[in-house]
């Protein structure tokens, strides 16, 4: 629960929460380089271990709540109430989020984990780790265009954690990509240190949260991240190559310097 907020918006984005309708079939979709835009992606040469066939996301979702629905009322209200909290160290911890590589995120894994996670320290499930990130662009983007939901800055001046820009004119908004990354590294890694998985899906839940404080997307976008993050990791499960990875990057971070981080 964020501090600062009235239990009404609470009560109100409640309503987001609930399953979204399911379609039996999606309109093929163009794939979305600006996608790679808001997750402000390193460099790299590396591919996710998916593809777009794998998985109709757009089928599993199902559409967005219509705007002047209930749900769709709650997402507005919630988006309203949270543009309170700029320049709150909530909102300054969104601003961290925002930027998954270079910011707070992946910190605060490295944290929850109390282990040093990075490129030289833990080689192979940082690759993973990226490698997601990649995948998550192959699974979202096609709901993205294919319900193309408009973000809920647009056609306001209310503030928003990160500079507006004309991407997010053309970016959609359902499902919310960065969601997506926190909530799947959070499963993964909590996979491989399960005595850590409060931290670690604390820290998952945070990124998406963010995403909300910063006003780039509805609370029903995030809960549709979380929700095709969910079913990603599940499939990526049945990849041989996942897997090996998987079991190297396990006994990597065992042996990986341990790491505090002040409360």
């Amino acid at each position: 629960m964020i501090q600062g907020l009235r239990p009404a918006a609470f009560a109100a984005a409640a309503l987001s929460l609930a399953a979204c309708a399911m379609l039996p079939q999606r309109a093929p979709a163009p794939a979305d380089a600006s996608l790679a835009a808001p997750l402000n992606p390193i460099p790299t040469k590396l591919t996710g271990y998916l593809a777009t066939a794998d998985f109709d996301g757009a089928a599993l979702l199902g559409p967005p709540p219509a705007e002047g629905s209930l749900r769709g009322q709650a997402d507005r209200a919630y988006f309203n109430e949270t543009r309170a909290l700029a320049g709150t160290p909530r909102w300054n911890h969104a601003i961290r989020d925002n930027d998954i590589w270079g910011g707070g995120a992946l910190k605060g894994y490295a944290c929850a984990a109390g282990k040093d996670i990075g490129e030289k320290t833990t080689p192979t499930l940082y690759r993973l780790l990226h490698r997601i990130e990649l995948d998550v662009r192959t699974v979202g983007t096609p709901p993205k265009n294919h319900y193309n939901r408009a973000r809920p800055l647009i056609g306001n001046d209310l503030p928003v954690c990160v500079p507006r820009e004309d991407w997010m004119k053309t970016n959609a908004s359902y499902p919310s990509g960065h969601t997506m990354v926190g909530w799947a590294w959070g499963l993964i890694l909590t996979e491989l240190a399960p005595a850590r998985t409060d931290g670690l899906m604390a820290a998952a839940k945070e990124v998406g949260e963010s995403r909300a404080v910063c006003g780039v997307h509805y609370q029903s976008d995030i809960e549709a991240g979380r929700m095709l993050a969910s079913a990603m990791v599940a499939r990526l499960h049945g990849d041989p190559e996942f897997q090996r990875d998987l079991t190297t990057a396990r006994r990597e971070l065992a042996k990986a310097p341990a790491m505090s981080c002040p409360a």
